[in-house]
């Protein structure tokens, strides 16, 4: 039962990612909306509750623009269900590492694989960690949407880590702000991982676990971005599950049309211990182990990587991670290639 649970869970996570891959494809050369508005903020609210006509406001600003009407409307949706990614906000790229809990602070419907390549230390068993997962976010209004930022399936030659599936994680996220004139954003949003995963890959363990974040962004210097976000994991059972707080930020500039280079910083500080795990080594994003010893630790990381923007509807990118401390718990370094599919 187990097995066909699995592959049902696979097969649907598969189907979706060919629905939107498609769906995104026939889309991209849909509406770039720039960021100059008559009035600050946006009402992203009234944008479509009302039918304002965005278009005819960006144009006023002197930009031409293709396909306003579809961009614009609130009728268009996919599967019926679903809105067009937050317009006005096409320049920022979307955060890659730390890539359960960085989250973009725009309103997005997207489909994002991602493969993780992750080097262990010697003294944690060393050897490598694959990850490959999917990650799923759907708009249901133009400021709420559903997040589904953790599955996946691991492949391992660590001593500890064996072969299995990641846990799964789903929540919301709101849209507190949007200023699209001064190009600022302010997200907040609420995750539960639920422990479905394999155990023989450190997955599954405790009773869940909750997290809580702010993400926000902003445009500097013209042709760059900065976007933050920090939060904490609280596990049900603290026994078999640590307590986290991170902080994570992104900085990009657009070197060229649609090229980008970007570097990432990520600290991670362990609040609480659990009661067992591997004693004094935690596991980072991907894992939590519920090790003992390890409260009031810190790790910081630091990514470098680059971008390419074919279209609002398109990213692909790829970014090279290593510890800035002397603790390293898991992580050697780490390489994170992400394909986003966009609607």
């Amino acid at each position: 039962m187990k097995l066909i649970y699995h592959w049902r869970r696979i097969a649907i996570t598969l189907g979706l990612f060919t629905c939107c891959t498609t769906w995104c494809a026939a889309k991209s050369e849909a509406v770039d909306i720039a960021p100059l508005y008559d009035t600050a903020p946006l009402d992203m609210a009234s944008l479509f509750d009302n039918q304002i006509d965005l278009c005819s406001s960006c144009c006023d600003g002197g930009e031409e623009y293709t396909d306003c009407e579809s961009a614009c409307s609130g009728s268009d949706l996919l599967f019926g269900l679903f809105q067009h990614s937050q317009p006005g906000f096409d320049k920022f790229i979307s955060p890659m590492t730390n890539p359960v809990f960085f989250e973009d602070p725009r309103t997005l419907t997207e489909a994002r694989a991602i493969f993780i390549q992750h080097r262990v230390p010697t003294a944690a068993g060393g050897g490598n960690v694959q990850l490959m997962a999917v990650q799923m976010r759907a708009a249901i209004t133009d400021r709420l949407s559903i997040v589904a930022a953790k599955d996946g399936f691991v492949t391992s030659s660590n001593a500890l880590i064996d072969d299995g599936w990641a846990d799964v994680a789903a929540g919301l996220k709101y849209n507190l702000y949007a200023n699209a004139r001064d190009q600022q954003l302010l997200s907040a949003g609420i995750s539960y991982e639920l422990p479905v995963g394999t155990r023989r890959a450190l997955q599954g363990n405790g009773d869940g676990e909750f997290h809580l974040y702010l993400t926000g962004g902003t445009e500097i210097l013209d042709y760059g971005h900065w976007i933050s976000a920090s939060g904490f994991r609280l596990p049900t059972d603290r026994n078999a599950e640590s307590s986290i707080w991170y902080w994570s930020n992104h900085f990009d500039y657009e070197v060229a049309n649609g090229w980008y280079l970007l570097t990432e910083m990520n600290w991670y500080h362990w609040m609480g211990a659990g009661a067992g795990g591997i004693a004094g080594v935690e596991g980072g994003d991907l894992f939590n182990f519920g090790s003992t010893g390890v409260a009031g630790n810190d790790i910081v990381t630091n990514a470098v990587g680059v971008k390419y923007k074919r279209s609002k509807n398109s990213e692909l990118g790829i970014a090279f991670e290593y510890p800035l401390t002397d603790r390293r718990d898991v992580m050697e370094n780490r390489l994170t290639v992400d394909w986003i599919f966009r609607y």
